[in-house]
C-alpha cells in the first residue's frame, strides 16, 4: 500500500482553505484538490461555520454579457491573462492571484463586488473551451469578454457605450429618494 505524502496533503488543504476563504463553491474545490468530498465539506463547515451551498453551479455564459458583469469579468480576465503570461504559474493559482487583485482593485475605488471566485473560475473555463472569447473595443481599445460566435469586428464596450439604465439599482434609487426627502425637510 502506498503512503500519502503529508506535505502534498498539507498543500491540498492549504489550497482548499484559500479557495473557501475567497468564496469558492464545493465544485471548484473538488476540481482542484485531491481531497475527498467529505473532507472538503468538513473543512468548509469549519471555516465558514455552515454547510456549503448545494446544487449545480447556476451560471451560463449569458451572465457575463450583461453590462456590469461584463465590465467586472473583463477586468478580472485581463488581470488573469497578464498573470498567466508573465508569472509562469498554473491555472488555479493564477485564478486565485487574479481574483485577489480584482478584489483589491474594486476595494480601492469602493466599487461593489459583482464577480465571485466561482464565476471567475467559470469564466476561465468558458474562455478555455472557446464558448466565450476576448475582443478589443473599437473605441477605447480595451479587451472585453464577448460570445465567441458573434461578429465582433466593430465591438464597442459597455464603458464607451453605457446603457441608459446602467447603475440604476433599487439601492441607488433609495439613496436618491432619501437625499431628496432630506433636502425637502431642510427647506
Amino acid at each position: 500500500m502506498r503512503e500519502k505524502s503529508l506535505l502534498s496533503e498539507a498543500k491540498q488543504i492549504q489550497l482548499a482553505i484559500e479557495l473557501i476563504q475567497l468564496g469558492a463553491r464545493l465544485q471548484v474545490l473538488e476540481a482542484h484538490t485531491k481531497l475527498s468530498r467529505e473532507r472538503l465539506v468538513r473543512l468548509y463547515k469549519e471555516i465558514k461555520g455552515m454547510s456549503p451551498p448545494k446544487g449545480m453551479l447556476p451560471y451560463s455564459e449569458d451572465w457575463f454579457m450583461s453590462w456590469q458583469p461584463n465590465i467586472h469579468s473583463s477586468l478580472f480576465i485581463n488581470i488573469y491573462n497578464y498573470i498567466i503570461k508573465y508569472a509562469n504559474i498554473n491555472s488555479i493559482d493564477a485564478i486565485i492571484r487574479g481574483y485577489k487583485l480584482y478584489l483589491e482593485h474594486i476595494n480601492i475605488y469602493d466599487i461593489q463586488r459583482v464577480l465571485s471566485l466561482t464565476r471567475a473560475w467559470t469564466l476561465v473555463r468558458f474562455l478555455e473551451s472557446r464558448v466565450l472569447s476576448i475582443t478589443s473595443c473599437t473605441s477605447c481599445k480595451g479587451q472585453f469578454v464577448v460570445h465567441s460566435l458573434e461578429i465582433n469586428s466593430n465591438h464597442i464596450c459597455g464603458l464607451c457605450n453605457i446603457p441608459s439604465r446602467a447603475g440604476k439599482t433599487k439601492k441607488d434609487k433609495l439613496k436618491s429618494d432619501l437625499s431628496e426627502s432630506k433636502q425637502q425637510h431642510a427647506a
